[in-house]
């Protein structure tokens, strides 16, 4: 293909061949060919500030990640059933970055795999069927994972033993709910297995503060049987600038901790990190295999990945960058009535907007959303009602990065 096609051209191809079940962001969806650092690029040379990747973690064909996915495509790749040390150092070097407790990894290709294994490791050791998620998440795509994924637009059937809760509004309300829905299950016969949450709750509207509420919803859920799974997929990597993990915003030890996009700035690793004592019951009871999970091209880029947030201090580049642009976002919502609450942790900040009555402002997020883009900045929106601007750029945005974007926003202001 030319990569002059047309959008249209393409748009067109692509209804054809990939089906109608697939979606593009943006009323004008974007071209691109390019990427480099926090700029990706279209066709024609014109660059777009990337508000919104957690993909690509450390930006975009960050020049240490690809030489390292490069250098080890040229020497071997192939599946998990043979040794091979890399997989082994990653692991040491991975795990070193979590509680003493969690003391084994396994491999996966994509945060629904880990996550799709990490249930039938809570499943496993439980006993339990029953899964609490919350009412907007987002987990993964299989099947075990899309009644956990309400932000897909189906929710569970019946007779399901998936219970959804509300985000954490109100977070001192948080743990209530999650009783409330073990107490649920048990008046149905349903014996709980676990608590499944991204740590951030980003697809609920981004909910981080303050930090600790989750550490009584974690105790509640353990009380009952069951096991407490932290999703890092996207607040993981130094997302949050205080901490390397969400999780560990909260004080809390997760059983279960399930990762994906960032860990291979693109490249498709994941993982599922574990207490070990439940991966010796879950090994005992059942196996597993992953073909492409941890092989040595994946394991080095992931490794590469580790060395970029170390060496150019990007959490700590998360948390400054990210308290100046939520600075910024702050005073902005003195000028504009719309925005209801600027929340969030280091770079993964959510704006909500609201009009005066306190209806939902998604139509205008939404034009909000597509007015940024055709300034060429790219961001996103997520909560039930699509009205929280989702800001999680790559961890190398920087504040004259920030400046760019704040630009941009206060002449689109909105309301």
């Amino acid at each position: 293909m030319d990569k002059t096609e047309s959008v249209a051209n393409l748009l067109q191809r692509r209804q054809k061949l990939l089906g109608p079940a697939y979606r593009l962001f943006y009323d004008e969806p974007v071209h691109l060919v390019r990427g480099e650092g926090v700029w990706l690029f279209d066709p024609a040379g014109e660059r777009y500030l990337d508000v919104y990747n957690n993909v690509a973690s450390v930006g975009h064909c960050h020049p240490h990640v690809v030489e390292a996915i490069a250098r080890q495509a040229a020497i071997l790749n192939t599946h998990t059933r043979y040794l091979h040390g890399a997989v082994l150092d990653y692991a040491e070097r991975l795990l070193a970055t979590f509680p003493a407790a969690i003391g084994n990894i396994m491999f996966t290709c994509s945060g629904s795999e880990a996550n799709d294994l990490a249930l039938r490791v809570a499943r496993t050791c439980t006993g339990g069927t029953g899964v609490i998620a919350t009412q907007a998440a987002y987990h993964g795509v299989t099947q075990a994972l899309v009644p956990l994924s309400p932000s897909l637009g189906l929710l569970p059937e019946p007779d399901s033993p998936v219970r959804l809760i509300p985000p954490p509004r109100d977070t001192t309300a948080f743990a209530g709910h999650v009783e409330a829905a073990i107490e649920d299950m048990r008046q149905h016969g349903i014996r709980p297995a676990a608590l499944l949450v991204d740590t951030i709750f980003s697809s609920d509207g981004v909910f981080a503060d303050p930090p600790g509420f989750l550490r009584e919803a974690a105790a509640a859920i353990r009380a009952a049987g069951g096991l407490f799974i932290a999703d890092e997929v996207q607040p993981g990597f130094g997302r949050t600038g205080s901490h390397m993990w969400g999780f560990a915003r909260h004080g809390v030890v997760p059983d279960l901790v399930t990762m994906g996009k960032p860990m291979g700035n693109g490249h498709p690793v994941a993982g599922m990190a574990a207490k070990p004592e439940l991966l010796a019951e879950f090994g005992r009871r059942s196996r597993y295999f992953n073909t492409f999970g941890g092989n040595p091209v994946s394991v080095a880029a992931g490794m590469a990945v580790l060395d970029v947030i170390e060496n150019e201090a990007l959490r700590e580049n998360a948390r400054d960058t990210g308290a100046y642009l939520r600075e910024r976002l702050l005073a902005l919502q003195q000028a504009c009535p719309l925005i209801h609450e600027v929340r969030g942790a280091g770079l993964f900040i959510g704006v909500e907007l609201r009009h005066a009555d306190g209806r939902p402002a998604g139509d205008e997020a939404q034009g909000l959303v597509n007015r940024l883009r055709q300034r060429r900045v790219l961001i996103s929106a997520s909560g039930p009602d699509g009205n929280v601007l989702k800001i999680r750029p790559p961890l190398v945005f920087r504040r004259e990065h920030a400046d760019i974007f704040m630009a941009a926003l206060e002449q689109c202001r909105p309301g």
